[in-house]
């Protein structure tokens, strides 16, 4: 039986004072509660000790405090990384990732249940779309690495939005609760910290530009001709390489920002010098940074990563026209959690071959 009561991650602090006015508690109980869950990363009211009891329990009874259930965790062979699959309350399921670098804590999250996008080399695209998550069950999967590193006295560092879904299909949610996250008095996450990552929804971009926000942008691009991109990531033949470029010049105009650009390597698909030279001519004059990342393999799709010498020549090339890139480090590939291999199903499953559920609006 699912928990009716509402989450309460998906409260802003306005909505927490007029829920606990209801009660007839004065205003500074919400900013205590407030600052015990966000900033303090206590995981329940039962443990906010500057409460009175009364109000604990009445929160405990009103309230959930824990939306998602960690079902299975998984960690690396070199322990660098970390995943855990999550179960949601209506028994559909996301994942997440935490990564140790020298001075980073970095957790990639997921913005929906499934990708409705279909990238052919994604394992979520090939699970397909379930659902998007509330702005609560993103902020979730955040404070449940928060409060792992904080037993160690560490701390999360970095926050990307890479894993399951699409950000931009889910727009509001992701901004909600990046907006809750960097809350001074919880918290207080730079925006800076956070990085979104769009395949390429172009009304998604120009609404974010006119955001202003600091947060990162970065766009998965794979390819830089539309015969390539058409064949990697569908939806490009609704928003082509021309159209998204020419979005991505009004994000740097307008917000004087850098911008990401993903680029997964795949032997005699996109590694080639010619996708090279497209890339190189599609870059000119935009302030931008190259991630290149050898593919990482995927249930359902037959491709590789290319040879070290391909990697080596393509990163060259761009190095020698002056794009600033990248060689990403692999990590978390044993425990399929690279970039591209998460999707919400247990060790030994196969991925489905058609979408599971509806499909939504990719502009919403």
């Amino acid at each position: 039986m699912n928990d009716e009561r509402p989450n309460f991650y998906d409260l802003s602090l306005n909505e927490l004072e007029t829920l606990l006015s209801t009660w007839g508690i004065p205003a500074y109980r919400a900013r205590q509660i407030w600052t015990a869950i966000y900033g303090q990363f206590i995981p329940s009211p039962e443990g906010i000790t500057t409460l009175p009891l009364e109000l604990r329990a009445r929160l405990g009874t009103a309230l959930r405090f824990e939306s998602l259930s960690p079902a299975r965790v998984l960690a690396s062979s070199d322990q660098q990384t970390q995943k855990t699959l999550f179960t949601l309350p209506d028994q559909s399921s996301i994942e997440a990732v935490l990564m140790v670098y020298d001075r980073r804590r970095t957790t990639c999250i997921s913005t929906q249940a499934g990708c409705a996008m279909g990238c052919s080399f994604c394992a979520t695209g090939q699970m397909g779309f379930f659902r998007s998550l509330t702005s609560g069950e993103i902020i979730e999967q955040v404070l449940y690495y928060a409060r792992h590193l904080q037993q160690q006295d560490e701390r999360l560092t970095n926050i990307v939005l890479m894993g399951m879904g699409e950000p931009f299909a889910n727009y509001d949610a992701v901004l909600d609760a990046i907006t809750r996250l960097n809350d001074p008095q919880g918290a207080n996450i730079g925006e800076r910290r956070f990085t979104i990552s769009t395949v390429g929804i172009v009304p998604g971009i120009y609404r974010f530009a006119e955001e202003k926000r600091q947060i990162n942008l970065a766009v998965s691009l794979h390819a830089a001709t539309d015969e390539v991109r058409n064949e990697l990531i569908p939806i490009n033949r609704r928003y082509p390489l021309d159209e998204l470029f020419t979005a991505c010049h009004y994000y740097v105009d307008t917000t004087s920002r850098r911008i990401t650009f993903e680029w997964a390597l795949i032997q005699d698909v996109n590694d080639g010098l010619e996708q090279a030279d497209a890339l190189i001519e599609r870059l000119r004059g935009l302030i931008c940074h190259v991630n290149l990342i050898p593919l990482n393999p995927t249930g359902a799709f037959p491709g590789l990563a290319p040879a070290p010498q391909r990697i080596s020549a393509f990163q060259a090339r761009l190095e020698e026209n002056h794009i600033p890139c990248t060689l990403r480090l692999r990590r978390g590939v044993d425990i399929q959690a690279g970039c591209g291999q998460l999707a919400s199903l247990e060790q030994g499953d196969s991925y489905p071959s058609t979408p599971a559920g509806p499909t939504p609006d990719s502009t919403s």
